[in-house]
């Protein structure tokens, strides 16, 4: 019988604990009690709680990633490729009833001011999906579909902004109608 990976376990756990409880109110000992493991594993696999914090942050932000592939696919239009990956987003809230946000936001609220690399991490992060949007709305304002004169860029970063205050609505109400709002007003008025 194989050994179970004490470090994936850790990580696997403290995603979800990270994801529901926040950074600073998940202790070491509930990350080790939820994973099963002794509190010695912890500090076998990571230096501090900061270290597994960015290894979860990381974990998170490839996963949202892989819903990303979808801003790639030349087969869909700019507009139905923004849709899908919209879709994609809301479900994904949807799967824990609104209550949870994005990882990236919670640890945006509580730690940009606590934790200089988890700082830097996320605005890694954040320009990285501005990017993947700027590159399909570019798209849409080359093909015709997307008329805005802004440029790409701009119109990216005010999309990835305003969806991190629509899913902090969604969680504040454990509501999917402020993404659906954010996914109407964006695609039928502001990209259009």
């Amino acid at each position: 019988m194989a050994k179970p990976n004490v470090k994936e376990q850790i990580v696997t756990s403290s995603l979800e604990l990270l994801h529901s409880k926040g950074f600073n109110a998940t202790s070491v000992q509930d990350i080790t009690e939820a994973a099963g493991v002794p509190k010695g594993s912890f500090y076998n696999h990571f230096a501090s709680k900061e270290a597994l914090g960015l290894e979860v942050l990381q974990r998170y932000v490839d996963a949202v990633g892989t819903l990303a592939t979808v801003l790639h696919d030349a087969a869909l239009t700019p507009r139905q490729r923004l849709q899908q990956y919209f879709d994609g987003m809301i479900a994904g809230n949807a799967a824990n009833d609104f209550q949870h946000g994005c990882l990236l936001g919670n640890f945006s609220t509580e730690l940009s001011n606590q934790i200089p690399a988890m700082r830097s991490a996320m605005q890694a992060a954040f320009d990285g999906s501005s990017a993947q949007l700027t590159a399909v709305i570019a798209a849409g304002q080359q093909d015709g579909s997307i008329a805005s004169a802004l440029p790409a860029a701009e119109l990216a970063g005010f999309v990835n902004d305003a969806w991190q205050g629509a899913v902090l609505r969604a969680k504040a109400e454990h509501s999917r109608a402020p993404l659906e709002r954010f996914v109407r007003v964006v695609l039928d008025r502001l990209l259009t």
